[in-house]
């Protein structure tokens, strides 16, 4: 493979690239050093390449290894990590402030439900095991086959397998006793709080039966909710939906908060 082809194939392998490392890391600043760490090193590598794998699966196997050892090293965060987050914030008038600054001003800084639904589960999949929350991400949001996944993170497929089927049961769990759009008795409300702050005059069950998994919700598949919760996330992208500014904002607050906590 020549240098021109890889370059225009890392381009295009890029934004799915950067939208998983930053579900994984929470940080746009690792975001880009790992990026530019793949690039380079794919570079390097580019020899050894001998497509087995298409190059995406080879790149994110880079960038996999890159990310995993600085994930390891750290703590994982709580299940409620939303909830002392939310705490964090109501008590930092200066948080609230920035937020509404990039809602006024930003072409980025539109409050969605769905963009909240995708948040959230990025934070709260942090609580898990490292390797279930990259195989979760990898084969539910980046449609990565089993044997695909085996490569990237360099595991049998029983164990693939296993995290996949333990990971999808936690999340299952956590967001069945936890989210109130999927269960009246769930104790989060922030998607109708915030969308209460930053859209005053939209009305909030209006715009949550917009969502596909929201309609479902009295159906109570548990499963079924869950695949229409990773359909929602699939078709986002972090860095550049509506609503990205004003995400990361809330990302970063979240992050500094559980460095702290955790």
């Amino acid at each position: 493979m020549t240098t021109e082809l890889f370059n225009e194939e890392f381009k295009a392998v890029s934004a799915p690239m950067k939208s998983y490392l930053l579900r994984i890391t929470a940080s746009v600043q690792d975001v880009e050093d790992i990026v530019q760490d793949t690039y380079i090193k794919g570079l390097e590598k580019l020899g050894s390449f001998r497509g087995e794998s298409s190059l995406k699966t080879w790149l994110f196997t880079i960038a996999c290894n890159l990310a995993k050892d600085n994930l390891r090293a750290q703590k994982r965060w709580v299940e409620n990590v939303t909830d002392i987050c939310r705490e964090e914030a109501m008590s930092h008038q200066g948080f609230f402030n920035e937020a509404m600054q990039i809602r006024a001003t930003s072409p980025q800084g539109t409050f969605e439900i769905k963009e909240h639904i995708t948040f959230c589960f990025t934070c709260i999949s942090k609580s898990l095991p490292l390797e279930q929350q990259l195989c979760l991400f990898l084969k539910e949001i980046y449609e990565f086959k089993v044997s695909e996944i085996e490569r990237i993170l360099g595991v049998t497929e029983a164990m693939v397998k296993y995290y996949l089927h333990t990971g999808r049961a936690k999340m299952i769990g956590i967001f069945d006793n936890r989210c109130a759009i999927i269960n009246k008795e769930g104790v989060c409300h922030q998607c109708s709080e915030l969308n209460g702050v930053f859209n005053p005059k939209q009305k909030f069950q209006e715009e949550v039966v917009k969502i596909e998994m929201a309609r479902e919700a009295d159906k109570g598949d548990k499963e079924h909710l869950f695949d229409l919760r990773m359909k929602i996330i699939q078709n986002i992208n972090p860095f550049e939906s509506g609503a990205a500014e004003l995400q990361l904002h809330h990302l970063e607050h979240n992050r500094n908060v559980m460095e702290k906590y955790v």
